[in-house]
């Protein structure tokens, strides 16, 4: 440990040394260690507790502990979500961004059903796990072979379902073991979702049909053929059976996924359905966003949108329910923007008309859907698409995972922070530092304390786990290599190449360990005894000598052989001179008077154009030929006779 790190550990009031026993000290060195950096360390159990001791009772009049106000020290009396509205649980605080040592598009991001670590799926094909609370690098693993699309946690919380690009899909137990793989679609699947019962599960994938399969047995009991195109989304009734899906075709469908007959089409969407999802806490809405930029809420029992978001500027790429509110709606963007909808307050802005909501219209049936503002905006959230959301089981963190590679978390303002609304991720970056409340110096230099911090957590995180160090593997650096680098699993076979539009690089030659190479037999030559070195000398004194080499005693070169006929040798070539003495020969042609072979940069006295300048000259054959550069010694002593410079005295 370094003497500064020991300085900080005493300012702190932390131990100078930590002696790590078993894998619970590792992870509390790593806490102890984020202290230094002040990161976010977020405990949802001292207000679980609070609340838990004094809400209301049988025997008690009401609440019984101290509210809310907007100051610091009423930190320790804050709620949980399930204790408040919806309007105190709208996540406005950035708390933390996480991103590994090698960056790759997030594509799905869950929690784990206890709510303790966040998992990411990544477009390499990786699960990562971030800790729930300090929001520090666990662990990795390389999971697909491609690009995972979609990851569903069943409702037991025994089992985790991934799909990849491949359109594969495997079984995970909770602590990662793969158990099982089956080949679903033979296109990328974009979506899965577990029925109520966890005993069948659903896929949609961009062959335009959605199957159910048969989750013990991984087999596929049917296939819901309707979507004329890419189906991008499906989910399952939180406690019916009802299915719901999004396709290309920019239609919403229900179907019964006993009889595998579509129910009824909702036509809301202009565009591309990006998103369908029904909410789980009561179960009597779905909502679905597209690509038009809006997103609708319809109602299951009047089959008809009931809501319609605005405010994207535009598409709209994923949506996620509040685990707890059924009002509270929670939208992301392909311009990186994080929108809060309250379904209950339209919000309308100024100089927009209030609409009011089809059960309040006299005929519910036929009334225009209700417009909906966000109640509040957070338009820096990410530099990309958010390609998905989820909420902590508690609801206290959104999680929301983005094509810039990063992982967010975001929680609630504490009370009378205000600052968090007028930082960079809400005003943008130029904005908030005309503010001063972001430092574009500081915060770089933050990011790089923190992704140094990650790296180094996910070095300790890969030696506690004993994993083996990466193998440099043979090829050229940044080319591409292929999964399996030899032909063989022994590693003796041939090499794939790894330089693309190249055929296989033949094996090296067999050792064969000091025996006689097959079709030469010499003396001595075995493994078992040395060479003969009398024997060989006398097989070379046998030879007959080499014939005399051309040109010399007076032997002359052999006439070469006639040239093909139509052929022609190209203008100004000349034979050597040690081939012109010979008889036989055709004298050579004379140079040609204007062009020549392009690239020669020949000129029409058969002489190399001596008129070039720095700038480079026009070839003969068409091709501009850049001149030789001067000695630099030549042009500093013309620059000190024109006066220019002067030696040093």
């Amino acid at each position: 440990m370094s003497p500064e790190t020991r300085r900080e550990r005493k300012k702190l009031g932390l131990p100078a040394r930590v002696v790590v026993r078993h894998s619970s000290n590792q992870i509390a060195k790593r806490l102890l260690t984020r202290q230094m950096y002040k990161g976010p360390v977020t405990d949802y159990g001292a207000t679980m507790v609070h609340w838990m001791r004094n809400r209301h009772k049988i025997g008690r009049p009401g609440y019984m502990g101290e509210m809310e106000r907007p100051s610091p020290s009423y930190i320790v009396d804050m709620l949980p979500p399930s204790a408040v509205s919806a309007a105190d649980c709208v996540p406005a605080k950035h708390l933390h961004a996480s991103l590994n040592k090698i960056k790759h598009p997030i594509n799905v991001v869950r929690w784990t059903p206890e709510g303790r670590r966040l998992l990411t799926a990544s477009s390499s094909g990786e699960f990562t796990l971030w800790n729930g609370m300090g929001f520090n690098f666990e662990t990795i693993m390389q999971a697909h072979d491609s690009a995972i699309r979609a990851a569903s946690y069943s409702h037991s919380d025994d089992w985790l379902l991934s799909a990849d690009q491949d359109g594969i899909v495997k079984y995970w137990q909770p602590n990662f073991n793969n158990v099982k793989v089956i080949q679903a679609h033979n296109d990328p699947i974009r979506d899965l979702a577990f029925a109520p019962t966890d005993s069948k599960f659903v896929t949609a994938s961009d062959d335009s049909t959605l199957k159910i399969f048969d989750f013990a047995g991984g087999v596929e009991e049917s296939s819901l053929t309707g979507h004329g195109w890419d189906v991008k989304s499906v989910d399952w009734h939180p406690t019916k059976g009802l299915l719901v899906s999004g396709s290309k075709d920019h239609l919403v469908k229900l179907w019964d996924p006993r009889t595998g007959r579509c129910l009824t089409t909702l036509h809301g969407h202009k565009n591309t359905i990006s998103k369908t999802l029904f909410e789980k806490t009561r179960g009597q809405v779905l909502a679905s966003c597209a690509r038009d930029q809006t997103a609708r809420v319809f109602e299951l029992r009047m089959m008809r949108d009931i809501c319609l978001l605005r405010g994207h500027e535009k598409e709209i790429s994923t949506l996620a329910w509040h685990p707890i509110h059924a009002n509270l709606l929670t939208t992301g963007g392909a311009d990186g923007s994080l929108f809060h909808y309250l379904l209950d307050e339209p919000n309308p802005p100024p100089g927009t008309p209030y609409t009011p909501a089809p059960w309040d219209s006299p005929d519910p049936a036929t009334a225009p859907a209700q417009v909906t503002h966000p109640a509040h905006c957070i338009r820096y959230a990410h530099d990309f698409a958010i390609w998905s959301l989820d909420w902590h089981p508690i609801g206290h963190i959104l999680a929301s995972g983005s094509n810039d590679r990063v992982t967010r978390f975001w929680t609630r303002a504490r009370p009378g922070d205000v600052d968090c609304f007028r930082d960079r991720y809400h005003l943008g970056e130029a904005a908030a530092e005309a503010q001063g409340t972001w430092d574009r110096r500081g915060g770089r230099r933050q990011q790089r304390e923190q992704e140094e911090l990650e790296v180094e957590d996910e070095a300790e995180g890969l030696v506690d786990q004993k994993m083996p160090p990466r193998q440099q593997l043979p090829g050229i650096p940044g080319l591409p290599v292929p999964p399996s680098v030899f032909a063989d699993g022994a590693g003796f076979g041939v090499l794939q190449s790894l330089i693309p539009g190249m055929g296989a690089v033949p094996p090296p030659p067999p050792n064969t360990g000091g025996a006689t190479l097959p079709g030469l037999s010499l003396p001595g030559l075995g493994g078992a005894n040395p060479p003969d070195f009398t024997k060989l000398a006398a097989m070379m004194g046998s030879l007959p000598p080499p014939p005399p080499l051309p040109g010399s005693s007076g032997q002359a070169f052999p006439p070469p052989p006639p040239l093909p006929a139509g052929f022609s040798l190209p203008p100004g070539f000349q034979f050597p001179d040690f081939l012109q003495k010979q008889q036989g020969l055709p004298p050579p042609p004379p140079p040609p008077v204007a062009g020549g072979i392009p690239g020669l940069g020949v000129s029409g006295d058969g002489e190399n154009n001596s008129n070039n300048n720095m700038e480079g000259v026009q070839s003969a054959g068409g091709v501009r030929k850049r001149a030789p550069l001067p000695s630099q010694q030549e042009s500093l002593k013309e620059a000190q006779r024109g006066g220019s410079f002067r030696p040093v005295r």
